[in-house]
């Protein structure tokens, strides 16, 4: 996805997530998919990372990020001031990652994995940010809706490519998961000892585990909102139990 596209789809996912937020009938709903937070937490959550990272963007390379400013704006309680502090979050990162560009180094939590350590991977990463979180909030308010297919088939990638494909050693016997996407897109997870690698399906060699899914589904179970046993999946599940109790760092 290009980089003006991703920006685009940022400030749109946002505007979703405002609208949930101005339509729920109170802020102090819990999140189901966010056990012990409510809205107001998850708002609080997604605004104070807009603005974290429009920080980080802003810096450049750095081997750590910027700490925050001091004293830091306290978020909003009531509802009016909550969604202006929304949408002032969401155009800081905008504007930093504008200025940036797509190809300017920054700090990462990500550095060991296969995505770069660039403002393009920060706005690709934060684009499924916002995409998730407006599902739990539309969740919240008994109105979930599918991720948007575009936003869904580059988050299965992304999620991969960042959060599990790297130098990492995977400390379980070498395996091969496939992800499969209904609107006609597939990626295998090749897990190994000296590596995790992600490539697009179909592979010349049938995979030890497959999930089948829309893009949104897909995107819903890697981020923990739908178990993966609820959608079609083939092949060894403990594969994907293995995955999902992995932690890449240890």
């Amino acid at each position: 996805m290009e980089f003006p596209e991703l920006l685009r789809l940022i400030d749109e996912r946002s505007a979703a997530f405002s609208a949930a937020v101005a339509a729920a009938p109170a802020l102090d709903a819990q999140v189901p998919t966010c056990p012990g937070w409510t809205l107001l937490d998850l708002a609080h959550h997604l605004g104070e990372g807009r603005r974290k990272w429009a920080l980080i963007v802003a810096a450049g390379p750095a081997s750590a990020p910027p700490p925050p400013p001091v004293p830091a704006e306290p978020a909003p309680q009531d509802r009016a001031s909550l969604l202006s502090w929304l949408a002032a979050s969401t155009q800081q990162l905008l504007d930093a990652l504008r200025s940036a560009g797509p190809d300017r180094g920054c700090w990462t939590w990500w550095a060991a994995s296969e995505s770069p350590q660039t403002s393009g991977a920060v706005a690709r990463h934060q684009l499924q940010e916002v995409a998730v979180h407006t599902y739990d909030a539309q969740l919240t308010t008994g109105a979930p809706e599918p991720l948007p297919t575009a936003v869904a088939l580059d988050g299965v990638e992304e999620f991969l490519a960042t959060c599990c494909a790297g130098a990492y050693r995977w400390p379980h016997a070498p395996a091969a998961l496939d992800y499969h996407a209904t609107e006609g897109r597939s990626w295998r997870l090749s897990l190994a000892a000296d590596g995790v690698r992600l490539s697009r399906s179909p592979a010349p060699t049938p995979a030890d585990a497959s999930l089948t899914a829309t893009a949104s589904e897909l995107v819903l179970t890697l981020y923990g909102r739908i178990p993966f046993d609820s959608l079609p999946l083939t092949g060894d599940r403990r594969h994907f139990d293995l995955l999902v109790a992995w932690d890449p760092d240890e």
